[in-house]
């Protein structure tokens, strides 16, 4: 993927320096301490006013990834071509105007409004903040367990979980979360694998998109990306994870499911040709 000497976003918070739980803003140490003085009798407001010190220093600085840190920098860039290819769509195909999602880069574990994860979630959307959390140690995975490398499946995974900003900004996600909540667990997880692959479509949009913008791919890449989509299909997942697959428990979409509403959105560049929610759940 050509990529490098481009713009890079300027919505990409680094927090991966400072790692571990954060209680009260003081970490864990903090928190301990503040016990220490409690239980012995002493005063516990300088404590606890250093930690709240703490937390907000940890909190409230959103640092740029460093300039030698070639795998931040090339995620940074992926992020900007997405905002300005969203900002374009948004304007002719929507009507609407294009909100901007935020990066933020952890390593280990992190707390976002939809809750803590670490990183053996995955990169992942928390719709209630509109960020998209990614430990770039997934891409080692990606390489090395499943078996997707490439720098061009890196864009898709970051393209995929902004297309989940995508349907936020739309109102689908809620519209899902609302129908999941008086579904059957069967039914829940139909939704489930609906959204995911519209989020795969929004995916090859982009690339689509991109590609005519700035001809950013190179030999190969396209084959990165199909795979990548191929070896995070649920299907292949579970086979290797329990030798047995199970359709309705589903939540992302079969291997082949995920390379076709991908290559649907590479193909058309159309935001209004991936509606997975308007065709029978065996036809997607």
């Amino acid at each position: 993927m050509r990529w490098k000497g481009r713009r890079g976003s300027e919505n990409v918070v680094d927090r991966r320096s400072l790692g571990g739980p954060v209680i009260m803003g003081g970490g864990l140490i903090g928190f301990v301490v503040l016990m220490a003085v409690m239980f012995l009798g002493g005063d516990p407001r300088p404590v606890m006013q250093q930690m709240q010190q703490a937390g907000q220093a940890q909190g409230g600085v959103a640092q740029a990834p460093p300039e030698d840190d070639e795998r931040a920098q090339f995620v940074s860039v992926v992020l900007a071509d997405t905002e300005d290819v969203w900002k374009d769509v948004f304007q002719k195909q929507v009507g609407k105007p294009y909100r901007e999602p935020t990066m933020e880069l952890f390593r280990g574990q992190v707390k976002s409004a939809c809750g803590f994860q670490n990183a053996a979630t995955g990169p992942f959307y928390c719709p209630l903040d509109a960020k998209v959390y990614i430990d770039l140690s997934f891409f080692d995975e990606m390489k090395t367990k499943l078996g997707a490398p490439g720098d061009f499946a890196q864009a898709y995974v970051v393209a995929h979980e902004v297309g989940h900003h995508v349907q936020n900004l739309l109102g689908v996600s809620d519209q899902v979360r609302q129908l999941q909540a008086r579904a059957s667990k069967e039914e829940a997880n139909e939704l489930s694998v609906r959204l995911e692959l519209q989020a795969d479509f929004y995916a090859g949009v982009w690339a689509h998109q991109a590609q005519q913008n700035w001809q950013i791919l190179e030999e190969g890449d396209i084959e990165e990306a199909l795979r990548a989509a191929t070896m995070i299909g649920d299907d292949r997942l579970q086979m290797q994870a329990q030798g047995m697959v199970v359709p309705e428990s589903f939540t992302h979409g079969s291997s082949a499911q995920r390379v076709r509403w991908f290559t649907r959105g590479l193909k058309s560049g159309d935001i209004t040709k991936g509606d997975t929610f308007g065709i029978p759940y065996s036809e997607l």
